[in-house]
Order: structure tokens, then C-alpha cells, then sequence
């Protein structure tokens, strides 16, 4: 068994190494210069949301331990028929690609919450998503790396990221 699985790892790692040396730059298919690939446009859409379960003391113990502070998950004590709530709120999708020098557009519909004071590290400085209402940004992509996009209202559950690949 174990060979198998050492087989299998083998050959997608060597599918890998050969996608990487048919897609790699420029300089190493026309030996010299740099990537010609042009900063493109990305439209990515967004929602601000806030799953949530339930469910009763009579099928599941309430939890014990409390949750982190910060506004980002909510557990509700059992009511008088003991039914309790957990809940979190977040970023859909929660991690978005895009490359160095690319314009990116974010359209954030927020879906739960009444509002949600944000910013993305090293990139948007604030801006505010509000419940039923488009927030709609827009910026070039700086340097590579990986970058947070925070509400401050809901640590620490409501985080992204932004990731921004080498041209």
C-alpha cells in the first residue's frame, strides 16, 4: 500500500515539475527578457456572512468552554426550552488570487451583520461593508505576499486573505 501512495505522489509531483517547465516565463522559453504576461482586471465577488446552528440541550450538552472574544463567534446561552446558538461571521470566499500589478475590483454584497468596518493590510486603508447594501473597491495589486482583509467588528472569525502572486 505504502508503495502505491509513494507511486502516486511521485508521478503528481512529477506532473507538477513538467506543468511548471511548460508554463514557465519568458526568459527561460526565449532565453532572455522578462514576462510578457499583462496585468489583467479581476472582478471578485464577495458577501459578508454569518452562519449559524442551533440546537437543544436535549440532543447536545452546551459547551463547556467559551469561545474566543472579539465579536467574531457568538455561542447563546440555552433559552428557557434549551435551545442554544453558536454563530460566526465571515468572509465568502475567504481567500482571493490574484497577480502583482493586476487591477482588482471587489464587489462585497453584506448579507449579515448590520455593518462591517474593514480594510485590506497594505492595500484599501477602510472601507465599510453594510447589511442589503454593494460595496464596490478598487486597486492595484502590490507586492507579492499574502494580505489580510479585516472586519474589525468581528475578530477574530471575519478575516480573508488576498493573495498576490509574483508577475
Amino acid at each position: 500500500m505504502a508503495r502505491i501512495i509513494y507511486g502516486v505522489v511521485l508521478v503528481g509531483l512529477l506532473g507538477l515539475a513538467a506543468l511548471a517547465v511548460a508554463c514557465g516565463d519568458d526568459e527561460t522559453q526565449a532565453g532572455g527578457g522578462t514576462s510578457t504576461m499583462p496585468p489583467t482586471t479581476h472582478t471578485i465577488y464577495m458577501e459578508a456572512v454569518e452562519p449559524k446552528g442551533s440546537a437543544s440541550v436535549e440532543e447536545e450538552a452546551f459547551p463547556a468552554e467559551a469561545l474566543p472574544a472579539g465579536g467574531g463567534y457568538v455561542l447563546e446561552e440555552p433559552d428557557d426550552e434549551g435551545k442554544w446558538v453558536v454563530e460566526t461571521y465571515t468572509w465568502s470566499p475567504d481567500q482571493n488570487v490574484v497577480h502583482e500589478g493586476d487591477t482588482v475590483n471587489l464587489e462585497i454584497l453584506g448579507v449579515n451583520g448590520k455593518s462591517h468596518d474593514s480594510s485590506i493590510e497594505g492595500h484599501v486603508d477602510s472601507f465599510v461593508v453594510e447589511r442589503g447594501k454593494l460595496t464596490s473597491l478598487s486597486f492595484v495589486a502590490g507586492s507579492p505576499g499574502v494580505y489580510k482583509i479585516i472586519c474589525s467588528n468581528h475578530p477574530p472569525a471575519m478575516t480573508a486573505e488576498l493573495v498576490v502572486l509574483p508577475r
